[in-house]
């Protein structure tokens, strides 16, 4: 399944560089991670429900994953922990309103989320209703047009639409923005906007890369006067990104795919920012995703587009990204476990237990965290 759906570009390649396993030295040796090792209690009232009253009106934790130390900061407070040399790395990843509702010819209700764009009027998708639909079933969605399934991958159904406007046209004018399932209420217009980073530019993503949506054009002049550089790279983000583990040893996980496209402009940026001696930074784990699948073992990042399963937990060893910036993140998730990663898991660990003592607000909406890389000796 994953060639026939893979978008070809001048870029693709079948194996992109650094998506090999690792063989490296974990921080715990001999340690077999779990899932449970990645758990932590969350009061439900530290949920954002919400995003503040205007852009950047959020807290920043920052977590030294060298030293293991904790400074409560301001959002508004980032260009105080950037150099001049650095390079900020954002996924222009545009969220499509991905949800709709309709129902099978029998009568029963569905909810249709669109996981991947195939071509104009081809999707594979989440179909919720209470008995699955066969091959050749036909679905009445409720903004007035058709959809026949044209057969089932997994947990994911294809479909063809029948209407002569392009699918992501149809999405547009009449979908719903497809926020968390953590995010306890019917998604509103507001949400088109704030539920998308103000520089998302390639529609294709079911959930935002929500480091992102801190960012206001203010602070991001305020960044690029600084003389900090900044480029772009494109992973649209799943619905699997909200899937729990289901399995109890992380070796035995299987990571859901995701489409990256990081072009050759970024990985020039890249290159320059290594030779000048800046840090590469990435605004949220999956921009931290994209960067890793298509350094090599060199460090050198390459063109590439195509299809990532990259999974990143405690003993990876990072080749391109030396700092991160991004939300907190769900108990158990592959998303805490990159973050572990990356800082190291007892510091991790320990920072989201100061962030829930101090009551910082979590997920999509919630505050963020600023993370210097866990260096951890061989």
């Amino acid at each position: 399944m994953d060639s026939e759906f893979t978008r070809k570009s001048k870029f693709h390649n079948d194996h992109p560089p650094g998506e090999s396993p690792r063989r490296s030295q974990p921080e715990e040796p001999g340690r077999r991670w779990r899932r449970q090792d990645f758990h932590f209690e969350l009061p439900p009232d530290l949920i954002a429900q919400h995003p503040p009253a205007r852009r950047g009106d959020s807290r920043l934790l920052v977590l030294d994953g060298a030293t293991g130390a904790l400074d409560d900061r301001r959002f508004e407070e980032l260009p105080h922990l950037l150099h001049p040399d650095d390079l900020l790395v954002f996924n222009d990843t545009r969220v499509i309103p991905a949800r709709l509702h309709g129902r099978k010819t029998s009568g029963g209700r569905i909810e249709l989320l669109v996981e991947r764009l195939l071509d104009e009027r081809r999707a594979l998708v989440h179909l919720h209703a209470s008995k699955a639909p066969k091959a050749g079933g036909v679905l009445l969605l409720d903004a007035g047009f058709t959809a026949t399934v044209l057969a089932r991958h997994g947990e994911l159904f294809e479909i063809r639409t029948e209407s002569d406007r392009p699918l992501l046209a149809l999405l547009e004018q009449h979908g719903q923005i497809p926020l968390p399932p953590y995010i306890a209420r019917e998604p509103t217009e507001r949400d088109r906007e704030r539920y998308q980073t103000i520089y998302a530019r390639q529609s294709g993503a079911v959930a935002a890369p929500t480091a992102g949506l801190h960012f206001d054009r203010a602070l991001l002049d305020r960044i690029e006067a600084l003389g900090v550089a900044q480029t772009f790279i494109t992973l649209h983000v799943g619905a699997g990104t909200f899937q729990p583990l289901r399995v109890e040893r992380l070796t035995e996980h299987h990571m859901h795919g995701e489409r990256v496209e990081v072009g050759a402009e970024a990985c020039e940026q890249i290159r320059a920012a290594r030779e000048r001696g800046g840090r590469v930074i990435a605004v949220g784990t999956t921009a931290v995703r994209a960067l890793e699948t298509v350094t090599d073992e060199a460090g050198i990042a390459r063109p590439w587009c195509g299809e990532t399963r990259i999974f990143i937990y405690p003993g990876y060893r990072f080749r391109c990204v030396d700092a991160l910036l991004t939300n907190f993140h769900l108990p158990e998730s592959t998303l805490l476990m990159l973050v572990a990663a990356f800082a190291g898991h007892t510091a991790t660990l320990n920072a989201y237990r100061h962030a829930v003592e101090r009551r910082y607000r979590f997920f999509s909406y919630g505050d963020a965290m600023f993370l210097n890389r866990h260096r951890p000796t061989v």
